[in-house]
């Protein structure tokens, strides 16, 4: 008798093509190695502001379905909040009504119909990409527009009590071991899966770089305030070594304040190619936040394709990465420790005990089958939690991966 092949639904918050931006980093890869594992992914998305990306998309799925976004709502109305309420269509509902496979939502933003009558006896995952209400209370702190302030504050209080909604849910995949941490006190069977990334193999990037860099969306107030401070505290005291600032739609103020350090070069609004190729020739990438939510998907791609990462605490908090990454606790240690790598080599040893320790730790393929074995394909499942062998597994393998670090 032939086997059918297992189906799942992924509901993603947005295009996840071309994947060059944290939360559509994790979704894009995570479908990719699902489809490689066998599974047939039905893909639902969210679109507002980027293409339809048909031909690559395709190639790992079984079916795609797009969704304009509601965006012309008022954000302020009502108790749902916008990121939520904005992704609320019935075609979405009636899509995922067509079979019975199970569903993965990803994030806080797609779970408007999770608890709806119609999905009571659906297999329902919830992939969290932070502590939203978290995330969006950080957002409120670095924003410097009144109304901009007003909507983060409005929208991660109702983030908060949105979160509650993951109770109808029969997985919760944390991103993060700090995010594990956070839901596995609050609701039954949560489990740790790593970030899902564009880096299925690491090549040695050489012993040498060039230039200092740092990398990410420029337009978003938690990057560009860190490319300010970097500039500004540890870039321009380095006078005779090249620093380059790269990422999206940076702010008017961080175009000038580079534009007076002969040093410190922006290079804005790059393709993904050309952003992996910075990475790689640079001998540092100094990565700096003020936010330690979720894992920073633009560090993990630093340490599988550069040399040396030099960052601040917020930025590996609860990760594990801090192993295998130079830490200043502020910008002044940030500088210390800059110019202390700036003397050493990347030699292959360094290399050969990060490929060693992110193969064991953040590999796609061990993530996708992790979901894989949690997940009920049979028809019609019913809600039900973990057994106890499952969360007693679960939380051992959180527990491996964390000893690792306080050796």
């Amino acid at each position: 008798m032939q086997t059918l092949p297992k189906k799942i639904h992924v509901v993603a918050f947005d295009v996840p093509y071309p994947a060059d931006y944290g939360g559509v980093i994790d979704i894009y890869h995570k479908v990719e190695a699902l489809h490689h594992q066998g599974i047939e992914v039905i893909l639902h998305m969210y679109q507002y502001g980027r293409e339809e990306s048909k031909t690559k998309l395709r190639k790992i799925t079984k079916a795609l379905y797009y969704y304009k976004r509601s965006t012309f709502k008022n954000p302020f109305v009502g108790s749902t909040p916008y990121i939520v309420n904005s992704r609320n269509g019935n075609e979405l509902l009636d899509n995922l009504l067509k079979d019975s496979a199970p569903i993965l939502f990803e994030g806080l933003h797609c779970t408007y119909h999770i608890a709806n009558p119609l999905l009571a006896k659906r297999f329902k995952i919830v992939r969290t990409h932070n502590i939203e209400h978290h995330y969006y209370k950080h957002l409120e702190k670095s924003e410097f527009s009144y109304f901009k302030k007003y909507f983060f504050r409005i929208e991660a209080e109702k983030l908060r009590k949105h979160e509650s909604i993951l109770k109808h849910a029969q997985l919760v995949a944390a991103i993060s071991p700090n995010d594990y941490a956070y839901f596995a006190k609050k609701y039954a069977n949560v489990m740790y899966v790593p970030a899902f990334h564009s880096n299925n193999a690491m090549d040695y990037p050489g012993a040498k770089g060039d230039y200092l860099l740092y990398h990410g969306n420029l337009s978003v107030p938690e990057n560009y305030m860190a490319a300010i401070g970097l500039v500004k505290h540890v870039f321009s005291q380095l006078p005779n070594t090249p620093a380059i600032i790269a990422g999206n739609n940076p702010p008017k103020e961080l175009i000038q304040l580079c534009a007076h350090f002969d040093n410190v070069e922006l290079k804005s609004n790059l393709t993904t190619e050309q952003i992996h190729g910075l990475i790689r020739d640079a001998h540092i990438n100094v990565l700096y936040t003020n936010q330690n939510t979720g894992i920073k998907l633009k560090l993990l791609n630093a340490l599988y394709r550069g040399k040396f990462a030099v960052v601040n605490p917020l930025m590996v908090d609860g990760s594990g990465l801090d192993a295998i990454c130079a830490v200043g606790k502020n910008l002044n240690e940030v500088l210390l420790k800059v110019k202390e790598y700036l003397l050493l080599d990347y030699s292959s040893s360094y290399f050969n005990n990060r490929k060693e320790f992110l193969s064991e730790h953040f590999n796609n393929t061990k993530s996708a089958q992790s979901l894989i074995d949690a997940t009920d394909f049979s028809a019609d499942s019913t809600p039900k939690q973990r057994s106890d062998k499952e969360v007693l597994k679960s939380l051992s393998q959180l527990s491996s991966f964390m000893s690792y670090f306080s050796l």
